[in-house]
């Protein structure tokens, strides 16, 4: 395992670790169908989807840019972070608004939001093909390829501990909105990156309690873009329930559909 890896994978043992010690790992929402789940999506996106997205973005590059590789080693770290600030994290919060907005979409990623309930646990529930498709993974390939693979690194580390706080039960931005005195820090902070106030407002099944944003705040790392672009809602409190609204005379759909969609699409009768 390499060294970035095993970081993630003690961070995310980290934050089940303190989530548990703060009494906010297990939730009523809990089953043995949801442990299932969770663990079934992040094996895939871990063993399947992700070293397939290594292999096909490695084979594009050696196709597309054969004698190019490192062509830009020496461009400046600060233009390294903007590059994948804007092909890695703004395409995939083109992205993740997309499958939101497209019917043709929105099953790929309707898996991530049949959680009902928030923690770390759930951050890698995402089904094959959205994953698989992720084309800011791609175009932060090609970026490494060109050069930008010690920056990467670091960029990686920071974007993923960003979107495991954000989706934690630990809700550490609290802290911020609890003393006035952190409040101008609160306010540049939850304008700057995802937190857990304003994405768990993402997964609420709707947005009639006025917290809730289902069809808004798609940012990863930066929830910067949902400010510029309108579709941030912040208001420093956190839904009552997350997943998604029943559908009448329909049953949840079964693991495989969840997964590996649109190559099953049956659904079980309620």
């Amino acid at each position: 395992m390499s060294i970035p890896a095993l970081i993630v994978v003690l961070a995310f043992a980290g934050f089940l670790l303190l989530e548990l010690l703060a009494g906010r790992y297990r939730q009523p929402q809990h089953s043995r169908r949801e442990n299932w789940l969770d663990l079934l999506a992040t094996s895939q996106a871990w063993l399947l989807a992700g070293p397939l997205v290594v292999y096909l973005g490695a084979a594009l590059q050696r196709w597309l840019l054969p004698e190019h590789a490192d062509a830009l080693l020496g461009t400046p770290w600060w233009l390294q972070i903007l590059a994948f600030l804007i092909f890695d994290d703004l395409v995939q919060y083109g992205y993740h608004r997309a499958t939101h907005h497209f019917s043709l979409l929105w099953p790929l990623h309707k898996f991530h939001h049949s959680s009902p309930f928030m923690g770390v646990r759930m951050i890698w529930r995402n089904g094959f093909f959205y994953d698989l498709l992720l084309p800011n993974l791609y175009l932060s390939g090609v970026l490494v390829y060109l050069g930008f693979g010690q920056v990467y690194l670091g960029y990686f580390l920071i974007k993923t501990l960003v979107g495991m706080a954000a989706h934690s039960q630990l809700r550490w931005d609290a802290v911020l909105y609890r003393h006035r005195a952190l409040a101008p820090l609160a306010w540049i902070v939850e304008r700057t990156i995802s937190t857990p106030a304003t994405h768990f407002a993402h997964h609420a099944p709707n947005g009639d309690d006025g917290i809730g944003n289902p069809r808004g705040n798609y940012g990863n790392l930066l929830f910067l873009w949902d400010v510029l672009f309108g579709t941030a809602r912040i208001t420093r409190r956190y839904p009552e329930r997350f997943g998604l609204d029943p559908e009448p005379g329909m049953a949840p759909d079964p693991w495989y559909v969840y997964i590996f969609y649109p190559l099953f699409r049956s659904r079980r009768p309620p």
